[in-house]
């Protein structure tokens, strides 16, 4: 046996216990927005490639600072060759997540990329931090990286529907993530969050994870958790720093224009 072993994922050990996985999106590229997200007590925390300008470093510097306070780190890839998949997960952070899967076939590339043997064909390093830099044993690597890091696949448009449950079915996915925005997006009813089409997919996500033994996951606010975790939901992206520290921003900014005139103080000790 290796006398090293893979950090075990924190998201993954609640999910697989029955409870609840909490996450928080950062937009920002300062990995001390990350240890501050780690430290209130979040799960995991999503990095993102798709939309964010974040290069590997900067991926790299977050799972840092999360590791530090024992919490997960998820990527969100950008679509691309097995390369882009790989990269984060040795980095060791716990999961990855693949926007925009489409049909089985995709995801089925997905698990093939991603997924060491027996359930893909996951080109092996293991000099990695995930793979304690060489100290993992061979094969103790493969099984370690199959058993503790998830793979996540987005659920955010129309044309997979018709696949969902063989795709909820796959070996190597572990969570279907509904995408409200997108989806709006790809019915043509952009930001229409009570479409029937809409409430309809977020449902049947949600149904198709359950049967098959899989998580479910979303976004969320402190308005709709118990409706999301009635509903089937366990892995809940309960916010992001761009929107916390610009709703914070803005309310200082109101709360100094409103202040009385009279009360500002000059730089001199006087009334301005």
């Amino acid at each position: 046996m290796s006398e090293h072993a893979m950090r075990p994922s924190r998201a993954l050990a609640r999910l697989r216990a029955g409870e609840v996985a909490s996450c928080f999106k950062l937009n920002l590229t300062d990995a001390r927005a990350v240890e501050i997200a780690a430290m209130a007590g979040f799960d995991c925390l999503w990095l993102d490639m798709e939309h964010v300008p974040n290069d590997l470093a900067t991926i790299e510097h977050g799972i840092r600072a999360a590791k530090a306070h024992d919490a997960d780190v998820m990527v969100r890839v950008a679509r691309g060759s097995y390369s882009d998949y790989i990269r984060p997960l040795e980095m060791d952070a716990a999961g990855i997540m693949v926007p925009h899967v489409m049909s089985l076939a995709d995801a089925q590339a997905v698990v093939r990329m991603t997924r060491f043997h027996p359930l893909g064909r996951r080109p092996v390093d293991g000099g990695n931090a995930d793979g304690a830099y060489g100290g993992l044993d061979f094969v103790e690597y493969l099984a370690q990286a199959n058993a503790q890091r998830f793979v996540v696949v987005q659920i955010e448009d129309p044309e997979p529907l018709t696949e969902l449950d063989a795709i909820a079915a796959l070996p190597g996915i572990d969570l279907l993530f509904f995408g409200p925005g997108d989806f709006s997006h790809g019915i043509g009813a952009p930001g229409v969050w009570d479409h029937p089409q809409l409430l309809e997919a977020r449902q049947r996500v949600a149904e198709a994870a359950l049967a098959h033994g899989k998580f479910a996951g979303t976004v969320a606010s402190p308005a709709t958790l118990t409706a999301l975790i009635d509903q089937g939901y366990r892995f809940l992206s309960l916010g992001a720093d761009v929107v916390g520290l610009s709703q914070y921003c803005k309310e200082i900014v109101a709360e100094f224009t409103k202040r009385p005139v009279g009360d500002s103080q000059s730089i001199y000790g006087g009334k301005a």
